[in-house]
Protein backbone atom coordinates (compact mmCIF):
# COMPACT_ATOMS: atom_id res chain seq x y z
CA UNK A 1 0.00 0.00 0.00
CA UNK A 2 1.24 3.43 -0.91
CA UNK A 3 -1.13 5.48 1.27
CA UNK A 4 -0.19 5.82 4.92
CA UNK A 5 -3.11 5.56 7.32
CA UNK A 6 -3.95 6.28 10.93
CA UNK A 7 -5.52 3.04 12.14
CA UNK A 8 -7.34 2.54 15.43
CA UNK A 9 -7.71 -1.09 16.52
CA UNK A 10 -10.12 -2.62 19.03
CA UNK A 11 -9.08 -6.06 20.23
CA UNK A 12 -5.56 -5.48 18.96
CA UNK A 13 -3.91 -7.01 22.02
CA UNK A 14 -5.24 -10.46 21.12
CA UNK A 15 -3.90 -13.29 18.99
CA UNK A 16 -4.88 -11.99 15.55
CA UNK A 17 -4.43 -8.36 16.56
CA UNK A 18 -0.72 -8.76 17.28
CA UNK A 19 -0.14 -10.01 13.74
CA UNK A 20 -2.21 -7.28 12.11
CA UNK A 21 -0.42 -4.61 14.13
CA UNK A 22 3.00 -5.99 13.19
CA UNK A 23 2.12 -5.93 9.50
CA UNK A 24 0.66 -2.41 9.72
CA UNK A 25 3.78 -1.19 11.54
CA UNK A 26 6.00 -2.75 8.88
CA UNK A 27 4.14 -0.63 6.31
CA UNK A 28 4.74 2.42 8.56
CA UNK A 29 1.07 3.08 9.28
CA UNK A 30 0.34 4.89 12.55
CA UNK A 31 -1.51 2.45 14.81
CA UNK A 32 -3.42 3.09 18.02
CA UNK A 33 -4.40 0.04 20.10
CA UNK A 34 -7.23 0.39 22.60
CA UNK A 35 -7.02 -1.96 25.58
CA UNK A 36 -8.23 -2.21 29.17
CA UNK A 37 -4.72 -2.73 30.53
CA UNK A 38 -1.86 -1.06 28.70
CA UNK A 39 0.79 -2.45 31.06
CA UNK A 40 0.03 -6.02 29.99
CA UNK A 41 0.93 -5.29 26.40
CA UNK A 42 4.31 -3.59 26.53
CA UNK A 43 5.47 -5.88 23.70
CA UNK A 44 3.39 -3.80 21.30
CA UNK A 45 5.15 -0.60 22.29
CA UNK A 46 8.46 -1.69 20.76
CA UNK A 47 6.87 -1.59 17.32
CA UNK A 48 7.48 1.66 15.44
CA UNK A 49 4.45 3.92 14.92
CA UNK A 50 2.37 2.00 17.50
CA UNK A 51 0.74 3.55 20.57
CA UNK A 52 -1.29 1.69 23.19
CA UNK A 53 -4.00 3.51 25.15
CA UNK A 54 -6.01 2.44 28.18
CA UNK A 55 -9.64 2.61 27.13
CA UNK A 56 -13.00 1.00 27.76
CA UNK A 57 -14.06 0.29 24.19
CA UNK A 58 -17.64 -0.34 25.31
CA UNK A 59 -18.03 3.29 26.39
CA UNK A 60 -19.48 5.29 23.45
CA UNK A 61 -17.95 8.60 24.56
CA UNK A 62 -14.50 7.03 24.87
CA UNK A 63 -14.77 5.54 21.39
CA UNK A 64 -15.71 8.86 19.84
CA UNK A 65 -12.76 10.55 21.56
CA UNK A 66 -10.24 7.84 20.66
CA UNK A 67 -11.33 7.67 17.00
CA UNK A 68 -10.75 11.40 16.48
CA UNK A 69 -8.05 12.02 13.88
CA UNK A 70 -8.06 8.44 12.52
CA UNK A 71 -9.18 7.31 9.08
CA UNK A 72 -9.40 3.51 9.50
CA UNK A 73 -10.92 1.43 12.30
CA UNK A 74 -10.43 -2.32 12.78
CA UNK A 75 -12.73 -4.14 15.19
CA UNK A 76 -11.42 -7.54 16.32
CA UNK A 77 -13.37 -7.83 19.57
CA UNK A 78 -15.18 -11.12 20.14
CA UNK A 79 -16.02 -13.60 22.88
CA UNK A 80 -16.36 -17.36 22.44
CA UNK A 81 -18.04 -17.85 25.81
CA UNK A 82 -20.36 -15.51 27.66
CA UNK A 83 -19.50 -14.26 31.13
CA UNK A 84 -21.42 -12.28 33.72
CA UNK A 85 -20.71 -8.76 32.48
CA UNK A 86 -22.89 -7.26 29.76
CA UNK A 87 -19.89 -6.43 27.59
CA UNK A 88 -18.79 -10.09 27.81
CA UNK A 89 -22.11 -11.36 26.45
CA UNK A 90 -22.56 -12.23 22.78
CA UNK A 91 -25.05 -9.41 22.35
CA UNK A 92 -22.86 -6.87 24.14
CA UNK A 93 -19.47 -7.82 22.70
CA UNK A 94 -20.65 -8.39 19.14
CA UNK A 95 -23.86 -6.51 18.31
CA UNK A 96 -23.92 -3.58 20.73
CA UNK A 97 -20.20 -2.89 20.33
CA UNK A 98 -20.58 -2.92 16.54
CA UNK A 99 -23.35 -0.34 16.91
CA UNK A 100 -21.13 1.89 19.09
CA UNK A 101 -18.17 1.54 16.70
CA UNK A 102 -20.35 2.47 13.73
CA UNK A 103 -21.67 5.56 15.49
CA UNK A 104 -18.15 6.66 16.60
CA UNK A 105 -16.96 6.26 13.00
CA UNK A 106 -19.89 8.30 11.74
CA UNK A 107 -19.26 11.13 14.22
CA UNK A 108 -15.58 11.27 13.24
CA UNK A 109 -16.33 10.90 9.51
CA UNK A 110 -14.24 7.74 9.27
CA UNK A 111 -14.97 6.04 5.96
CA UNK A 112 -13.16 2.70 6.38
CA UNK A 113 -14.06 -0.06 8.85
CA UNK A 114 -12.72 -3.62 8.88
CA UNK A 115 -14.68 -6.07 11.03
CA UNK A 116 -13.81 -9.53 12.36
CA UNK A 117 -16.71 -11.93 12.12
CA UNK A 118 -16.77 -15.74 11.91
CA UNK A 119 -17.41 -18.41 9.31
CA UNK A 120 -21.11 -19.42 9.34
CA UNK A 121 -22.14 -16.13 10.97
CA UNK A 122 -25.84 -15.77 10.21
CA UNK A 123 -28.37 -13.82 12.25
CA UNK A 124 -31.23 -16.12 11.26
CA UNK A 125 -29.70 -19.53 10.60
CA UNK A 126 -26.57 -19.70 12.73
CA UNK A 127 -26.56 -22.89 14.80
CA UNK A 128 -25.40 -21.11 17.99
CA UNK A 129 -26.00 -17.82 19.74
CA UNK A 130 -22.36 -16.97 19.02
CA UNK A 131 -22.86 -17.34 15.26
CA UNK A 132 -26.22 -15.58 15.28
CA UNK A 133 -24.80 -12.59 17.17
CA UNK A 134 -21.86 -12.40 14.78
CA UNK A 135 -24.29 -12.40 11.86
CA UNK A 136 -26.43 -9.72 13.48
CA UNK A 137 -23.37 -7.51 13.92
CA UNK A 138 -22.48 -7.91 10.24
CA UNK A 139 -26.01 -7.07 9.15
CA UNK A 140 -25.95 -3.94 11.28
CA UNK A 141 -22.61 -2.69 9.97
CA UNK A 142 -23.31 -3.38 6.31
CA UNK A 143 -26.52 -1.37 6.30
CA UNK A 144 -24.67 1.94 6.69
CA UNK A 145 -24.09 4.01 3.57
CA UNK A 146 -21.60 6.38 5.19
CA UNK A 147 -18.86 3.84 5.94
CA UNK A 148 -17.07 1.38 3.66
CA UNK A 149 -17.27 -1.84 5.66
CA UNK A 150 -15.51 -5.14 5.00
CA UNK A 151 -16.22 -8.20 7.16
CA UNK A 152 -13.93 -11.21 7.47
CA UNK A 153 -15.23 -14.67 8.33
CA UNK A 154 -12.31 -17.01 9.08
CA UNK A 155 -12.48 -20.69 9.86
CA UNK A 156 -10.48 -21.71 12.93
CA UNK A 157 -7.22 -19.74 12.98
CA UNK A 158 -3.89 -21.44 13.67
CA UNK A 159 -0.46 -20.09 14.55
CA UNK A 160 2.17 -20.23 17.31
CA UNK A 161 -0.04 -18.56 19.94
CA UNK A 162 -3.38 -20.10 18.90
CA UNK A 163 -5.91 -21.37 21.41
CA UNK A 164 -7.01 -24.26 19.20
CA UNK A 165 -4.18 -26.68 18.42
CA UNK A 166 -2.27 -25.55 21.50
CA UNK A 167 -5.29 -26.29 23.68
CA UNK A 168 -5.59 -29.82 22.34
CA UNK A 169 -1.83 -30.27 22.75
CA UNK A 170 -2.17 -29.33 26.42
CA UNK A 171 -5.12 -31.65 26.95
CA UNK A 172 -3.32 -34.56 25.27
CA UNK A 173 -0.31 -34.08 27.53
CA UNK A 174 -2.35 -34.35 30.73
CA UNK A 175 -4.52 -37.25 29.57
CA UNK A 176 -3.24 -40.67 30.71
CA UNK A 177 -1.95 -42.64 27.74
CA UNK A 178 -3.93 -45.71 28.75
CA UNK A 179 -7.21 -43.78 28.56
CA UNK A 180 -8.83 -42.98 25.18
CA UNK A 181 -9.13 -39.25 24.55
CA UNK A 182 -12.87 -38.34 24.54
CA UNK A 183 -13.64 -35.95 21.69
CA UNK A 184 -16.96 -34.24 21.11
CA UNK A 185 -18.19 -33.77 17.53
CA UNK A 186 -15.23 -35.70 16.03
CA UNK A 187 -16.57 -35.45 12.46
CA UNK A 188 -17.00 -31.67 12.44
CA UNK A 189 -14.97 -30.28 9.55
CA UNK A 190 -12.57 -27.34 9.53
CA UNK A 191 -10.35 -25.55 7.01
CA UNK A 192 -7.78 -23.95 9.38
CA UNK A 193 -6.35 -20.65 8.15
CA UNK A 194 -2.94 -19.27 9.14
CA UNK A 195 -3.01 -16.19 11.36
CA UNK A 196 -0.48 -14.36 9.18
CA UNK A 197 -2.76 -14.90 6.16
CA UNK A 198 -5.74 -13.49 8.05
CA UNK A 199 -3.66 -10.47 9.07
CA UNK A 200 -2.45 -9.98 5.51
CA UNK A 201 -6.05 -10.08 4.22
CA UNK A 202 -7.01 -7.31 6.65
CA UNK A 203 -4.05 -5.13 5.73
CA UNK A 204 -4.39 -5.70 1.97
CA UNK A 205 -8.10 -4.83 2.11
CA UNK A 206 -7.67 -1.34 3.58
CA UNK A 207 -7.11 0.44 0.25
CA UNK A 208 -8.81 -2.16 -1.94
CA UNK A 209 -12.05 -0.59 -3.15
CA UNK A 210 -13.16 -3.97 -4.51
CA UNK A 211 -13.38 -5.11 -0.87
CA UNK A 212 -15.85 -2.38 0.11
CA UNK A 213 -19.11 -3.90 1.34
CA UNK A 214 -17.82 -7.47 1.02
CA UNK A 215 -18.11 -10.39 3.46
CA UNK A 216 -15.04 -12.62 2.99
CA UNK A 217 -14.87 -16.26 4.02
CA UNK A 218 -11.26 -17.14 4.87
CA UNK A 219 -10.15 -20.77 4.82
CA UNK A 220 -6.88 -22.63 4.51
CA UNK A 221 -6.12 -24.89 1.53
CA UNK A 222 -7.18 -28.19 3.15
CA UNK A 223 -10.12 -29.56 5.11
CA UNK A 224 -9.86 -31.83 8.16
CA UNK A 225 -12.22 -33.44 10.62
CA UNK A 226 -11.75 -32.41 14.24
CA UNK A 227 -10.56 -35.95 14.96
CA UNK A 228 -7.89 -35.68 12.25
CA UNK A 229 -6.66 -32.39 13.68
CA UNK A 230 -6.39 -33.80 17.20
CA UNK A 231 -4.61 -36.91 15.92
CA UNK A 232 -2.16 -34.76 13.95
CA UNK A 233 -1.51 -32.60 17.00
CA UNK A 234 -0.77 -35.72 19.06
CA UNK A 235 1.68 -37.00 16.44
CA UNK A 236 3.54 -33.68 16.38
CA UNK A 237 3.99 -33.47 20.14
CA UNK A 238 4.80 -37.15 20.58
CA UNK A 239 1.57 -37.87 22.45
CA UNK A 240 -0.32 -40.30 20.23
CA UNK A 241 -3.68 -41.26 21.69
CA UNK A 242 -6.62 -43.42 20.84
CA UNK A 243 -9.34 -40.89 20.04
CA UNK A 244 -12.80 -41.82 21.30
CA UNK A 245 -15.28 -39.93 19.15
CA UNK A 246 -18.36 -39.14 21.20
CA UNK A 247 -21.90 -39.52 19.92
CA UNK A 248 -24.16 -36.50 19.63
CA UNK A 249 -25.80 -37.15 23.00
CA UNK A 250 -22.45 -37.69 24.74
CA UNK A 251 -21.04 -34.58 23.05
CA UNK A 252 -23.93 -32.59 24.50
CA UNK A 253 -23.28 -34.08 27.93
CA UNK A 254 -19.56 -33.23 27.74
CA UNK A 255 -20.42 -29.65 26.80
CA UNK A 256 -22.79 -29.31 29.75
CA UNK A 257 -20.21 -30.70 32.18
CA UNK A 258 -17.28 -28.69 30.79
CA UNK A 259 -19.29 -25.46 30.88
CA UNK A 260 -19.24 -25.78 34.68
CA UNK A 261 -15.45 -26.19 34.80
CA UNK A 262 -13.41 -23.04 35.58
CA UNK A 263 -12.43 -21.38 32.32
CA UNK A 264 -15.29 -23.09 30.45
CA UNK A 265 -13.12 -25.10 28.04
CA UNK A 266 -16.19 -26.32 26.12
CA UNK A 267 -19.74 -24.98 26.41
CA UNK A 268 -23.11 -25.99 25.03
CA UNK A 269 -23.00 -22.99 22.69
CA UNK A 270 -19.56 -24.16 21.46
CA UNK A 271 -21.16 -27.55 20.79
CA UNK A 272 -23.93 -25.90 18.79
CA UNK A 273 -21.34 -24.04 16.69
CA UNK A 274 -19.66 -27.36 15.88
CA UNK A 275 -22.89 -28.62 14.30
CA UNK A 276 -21.98 -26.53 11.23
CA UNK A 277 -18.83 -27.42 9.32
CA UNK A 278 -16.33 -24.55 9.31
CA UNK A 279 -15.31 -24.83 5.67
CA UNK A 280 -15.50 -22.61 2.59
CA UNK A 281 -17.37 -23.41 -0.60
CA UNK A 282 -15.19 -21.01 -2.58
CA UNK A 283 -11.37 -20.65 -2.82
CA UNK A 284 -9.41 -18.04 -0.89
CA UNK A 285 -10.25 -14.55 -2.25
CA UNK A 286 -7.96 -13.77 -5.19
CA UNK A 287 -8.10 -10.01 -4.68
CA UNK A 288 -5.77 -10.28 -1.67
CA UNK A 289 -2.96 -11.39 -3.96
CA UNK A 290 -1.68 -14.55 -2.26
CA UNK A 291 -2.52 -18.19 -1.64
CA UNK A 292 -3.19 -19.42 1.91
CA UNK A 293 -0.53 -21.31 3.86
CA UNK A 294 -0.86 -25.02 4.58
CA UNK A 295 -1.23 -26.16 8.18
CA UNK A 296 1.58 -28.68 7.69
CA UNK A 297 4.00 -25.88 6.79
CA UNK A 298 3.57 -24.11 10.13
CA UNK A 299 2.18 -26.36 12.88
CA UNK A 300 5.26 -28.62 13.22
CA UNK A 301 7.37 -25.57 14.03
CA UNK A 302 5.39 -24.43 17.04
CA UNK A 303 4.03 -27.77 18.25
CA UNK A 304 6.75 -30.34 17.57
CA UNK A 305 9.60 -27.97 18.40
CA UNK A 306 8.06 -26.37 21.49
CA UNK A 307 9.45 -28.91 23.94
CA UNK A 308 12.91 -28.90 22.39
CA UNK A 309 12.97 -25.10 22.44
CA UNK A 310 11.93 -25.10 26.08
CA UNK A 311 14.77 -27.48 26.95
CA UNK A 312 17.19 -25.31 25.00
CA UNK A 313 16.05 -22.19 26.87
CA UNK A 314 16.61 -23.93 30.22
CA UNK A 315 20.09 -24.98 29.11
CA UNK A 316 20.92 -21.44 28.00
CA UNK A 317 19.77 -19.98 31.32
CA UNK A 318 21.83 -22.54 33.20
CA UNK A 319 24.88 -21.73 31.09
CA UNK A 320 24.49 -18.02 31.86
CA UNK A 321 24.21 -18.75 35.58
CA UNK A 322 27.37 -20.87 35.48
CA UNK A 323 29.32 -18.32 33.46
Amino acid sequence: MSTLHRVCILGGSGFVGHHIIAQLASHKHHVKVLTRNRERHRDLLVLPTVVVNNANVHDPITLKEEFAGYDVVINLVGVLNEEGQKDRSFQGAHVELARKVMEACRVNRIKRLLHMSALNADAGRGSSRYLRSKGEAENLLHTTKEINVTSFRPSVIFGPEDSFLNRFAGLLKITPKVVPFPLACPNSRFAPVYVEDVAKAFVNAIDNKAAYGKHYNLCGPKEYTLKELVQYTGELIGEKRMILGLSQSLSKLQAIIFSMVPGKPFTFDNYLSLLQDSICKEPFPQEFGFTPTALEAIAPYYLANKQSRARLDIARKAARRDA
